[in-house]
């Protein structure tokens, strides 16, 4: 996804209203990519906000899956590559260190915590992309326990499991939704 003309005066103008203490990505950042991970989180929350408490119970269109443990899965996903990212640029508290995501229980959460627990993972992994220095982006980080990848990548693997997470909640996201430099 190209930034148009358009994106790039929103962003002048927003660093414009911000003023110098607002934290910006690194120059080096691969910027087509977060945007598209960044509009993808927007999607995803539209979706989930369309659906009622009561709807987060029912079945995704991953089999074997409820909406919530989609949820649960993309909130914990965000979660492992915030700290992943944030082990770049500082030490881990023991328990980032030792953290092992149980998205089962995750998934049992009251429908307002998962919707936090959402929203705050989305944040959290904004955070961290934004702390990126530009050394970082060329650096490689393990995610969860996951190999080492290119830092570079980590945006274009969340743009791609959050639009496919918003059509799994199936309450009507559809493939053609989609960015087509995901499909």
């Amino acid at each position: 996804m190209q930034q148009t003309d358009t994106d790039l005066a929103a962003r002048e103008a927003l660093r414009a209203r911000q003023g110098s203490g607002a934290r910006y990505d690194a120059a080096n950042a691969p910027a087509d990519e977060l945007l598209l991970a960044r509009r993808g989180a927007a999607f995803f929350a539209r979706k989930l906000n369309e659906l009622t408490d009561t709807d987060l119970e029912a079945p995704s269109l991953r089999e074997g899956r409820t909406r919530a443990y989609v949820i649960a899965e993309v909130s914990y996903q965000a979660r492992m590559m915030a700290i992943g990212l944030k082990s770049l640029r500082e030490e881990l508290t023991a328990e980032e260190a030792g953290w092992v995501p149980d998205i089962g229980l995750a998934a049992t959460l009251p429908p307002r915590a998962l919707r936090h627990l959402y929203a705050h993972a989305d944040v959290h992994l904004n955070v961290e992309f934004r702390d990126l220095q530009p050394p970082h982006w060329e650096q490689e980080v393990a995610i969860g326990e996951g190999r080492p990848a290119p830092v570079r990548s980590v945006p274009l693997l969340r743009a791609r499991t959050i639009w496919r997470s918003a059509i799994d909640l199936g309450n009507g996201a559809r493939m053609a939704d989609m960015p087509p430099v995901l499909l």
